[in-house]
């Protein structure tokens, strides 16, 4: 009887090498046919490695379903890198971890000392330049190659103006880059320093007296801009809380000017960018010797404050609370406060 079992044993042995042989050939030709329909090698290599980032994605604070004009997008809850166009100020205004954003992000003077670490990804961003940064999320102003940066990371397209003010601005991109409580500080700060900006003001400024913002182009042409189109207008008609000419009412954000028209929408304190990309001077000095611009009232009491391009047309929420002492100095020094 021991004999019996003892050969029964063995062949029992036998059957589960057998079984054990044929799983592992079966699980082979498996792998290999889902190489063949899957793609080459490394494609799948990328797959794997891409399902990877995503687990650890999900591990640090998982992902959240994101409403956009596209539809639903899936975004990580606390992203780790994050690729934009035009929105760099608005999220380091946040704290949020930018690595990619357009060129002229580097001209911006109020960003110099954030940008360690942020690439150019050029515009519309480069999709190769895209993909080597690794983003987690990407955030664009302009939805021109929206599909194709869909298939690098999860991409939010905000329109611009979909925010006019820099509390909800700062609180849309603490929402996107979850720094709710970054946001809220910001806020706190940059209203802080526009309330102390007032009260430098008090006493130097008519109540009644009416500031405007204009730029002349390197065409000739004169604009003239409301509280939500850059050159300091966040800062002059929300933050100083001071007047716009009377003609310009709240509707015109960007008005364009002939020089019949520009005394009806001239201001007490007239403030001017030029747009002149190649430096060449000549509209500006066309403008300044036009017997329109110099019998302006504020030609008159020297109140016509000519500012740099690249500083006054920046509109991100640090832009604008650093724009914020400019222009209460250019103010105070005119009227001889300072």
């Amino acid at each position: 009887m021991f004999t019996r079992s003892k050969s029964l044993f063995t062949v029992m042995i036998l059957v589960v090498m057998l079984s054990m042989l044929v799983t592992a050939c079966g699980g082979n030709s498996g792998g290999s046919g889902s190489a063949a329909s899957g793609g080459t090698a490394a494609e799948t290599s990328g797959k794997e490695t891409a399902a990877s980032d995503s687990k650890e994605t999900a591990s640090d604070g998982g992902t959240r379903t994101y409403k956009t004009e596209k539809g639903d997008v899936e975004i990580p809850v606390k992203p780790q890198r994050i690729v934009t166009d035009y929105y760099g100020g608005e999220l380091l205004s946040v704290g949020a971890p930018v690595v990619g954003a357009e060129p002229s992000i580097f001209q911006n003077p109020f960003l110099k000392d954030k940008l360690n670490g942020v690439e150019d990804v050029g515009y519309p961003i480069n999709t190769e330049k895209a993909l080597s940064l690794k983003p987690d999320l990407i955030v664009v102003m302009y939805d021109d190659n929206y599909e194709a940066l869909s298939k690098i990371a999860p991409t939010i397209y905000i329109p611009y103006g979909t925010a006019t003010n820099v509390d909800d601005t700062v609180r849309l991109f603490g929402d996107i880059a979850g720094e709710k409580e970054k946001a809220e500080e910001f806020i706190k700060a940059f209203d802080e320093k526009a309330a102390a900006a007032r009260e430098k003001l008090k006493g130097v400024v008519d109540e009644n007296a009416t500031f405007g913002i204009y730029e002349l182009t390197d065409k000739g042409e004169l604009w003239t801009f409301g509280d939500n189109a850059g050159r300091g207008g966040q800062v002059l008609y929300n933050a100083l809380q001071l007047k716009r000419p009377a003609k310009n009412s709240k509707e015109n954000q960007t008005l364009q000017l002939s020089m019949e028209l520009l005394p009806e929408y001239a201001a007490d304190y007239m403030f001017l960018t030029t747009y002149d990309p190649e430096k060449k001077g000549d509209k500006l000095k066309e403008l300044k010797a036009s017997p329109v611009w110099n019998s302006l009232a504020a030609a008159k009491n020297d109140r016509i404050y000519y500012n740099d391009f690249d500083t006054f047309y920046r509109y991100d929420p640090i832009a604008i609370m650093g724009q914020i002492d400019l222009f209460v100095d250019m103010i105070l020094e005119h009227s001889g406060k300072k």
